[in-house]
């Protein structure tokens, strides 16, 4: 059998998938199965996939449930003792999975290898560079701060870890990946890659949609979190909590150009302020993110 599975969830991603699939195909890694997760498509994505020959290519369709019902239902597919997932519209360098095979293989206790991400626009230009962080070990306290792995696209996981922790929360419409490490955290621990391996695709759709949901539901990923560290600190959640607003409030800038988008941002600044006021920090940073909220809600 084949060492690792690729599990690429995909709905309506003809724009994108011939792309993500050339990267796994370019992969040094060879000893692999692709498993592509139809999740009801009903744009030309289904039609594109069997247009690339490679013997290692297996493609299901399925009705659709949800990105998290799909790599769920890859995990379930996997004929591999390791599972990397990739979104379809992402990409790998051709050493991703080469690298993290290697240092899971010399970490043995290890349930999770990842690697540094880059973002990249709709044209696979650089837009900005992830968190590159490297923290190895047992890393729950530092996954309540933010999800230092930056997308579902990055970790290879051992795929027995889904036996003892579950699968991905189907309920959960956003934040399902930072759910899975946070449940994995907690008893396994996590190796790393230190270099950019990953370019995460960012997503043109809706800003004030996609951001409200990424917050309800992020806080409900903390609110569980929390709960499975009953000895935390008020100090600790409230700090979790800012991180989490002071994220969104980076991503609500990239598209702020509207009233209503200023006023969501303005909204997330605040909450982070509110959490933990040590967020006006560096003051300088604080004034040009107020400067431009500012901006876009007195222009004519």
């Amino acid at each position: 059998m084949p060492t690792i599975t690729v599990a690429i969830p995909v709905y309506n991603g003809a724009k994108t998938i011939h792309a993500t699939l050339e990267s796994i195909i370019q992969q040094s890694f060879e000893d692999i199965e692709i498993v592509i997760i139809d999740d009801g498509s009903i744009d030309e994505t289904v039609e594109i996939v069997r247009q690339v020959k490679d013997s290692r290519i297996r493609l299901i369709s399925y009705p659709n449930q949800g990105l998290a019902a799909s790599r769920n239902r890859g995990i379930q597919q996997s004929q591999c003792e390791l599972i990397s997932f990739i979104d379809a519209d992402d990409l790998w360098t051709p050493d991703k999975l080469s690298e993290q095979l290697s240092i899971l293989q010399a970490n043995p206790r290890a349930a999770i290898a990842y690697s540094w991400t880059d973002c990249i626009d709709q044209v696979d230009r650089f837009f900005r560079r992830g968190s590159y962080l490297s923290v190895e070990g047992h890393v729950y306290d530092k996954l309540l701060m933010g999800n230092f792995l930056d997308s579902g696209s990055n970790a290879l996981f051992r795929k027995s870890v889904f036996a003892a922790v579950g699968q991905f929360d189907e309920s959960l419409k956003a934040a399902e990946d930072w759910d899975m490490f946070l449940r994995i955290a907690v008893d396994h621990t996590f190796v790393v890659v230190p270099k950019v391996q990953v370019l995460y695709r960012l997503s043109p759709q809706s800003m004030s949609a996609h951001l409200e949901r990424q917050e309800s539901e992020s806080r409900r990923v903390l609110t569980q979190a929390f709960a499975r560290k009953p000895g935390l600190s008020w100090q600790t959640k409230r700090k979790s909590l800012a991180q989490m607003y002071r994220y969104l409030t980076f991503k609500a800038l990239e598209n702020c150009s509207t009233r209503q988008q200023a006023l969501i941002t303005a909204k997330y600044l605040g909450q982070a302020i509110y959490q933990d006021p040590v967020q006006l920090k560096p003051i300088r940073l604080f004034l040009s993110q107020l400067q431009r909220i500012i901006e876009t809600l007195t222009r004519p």
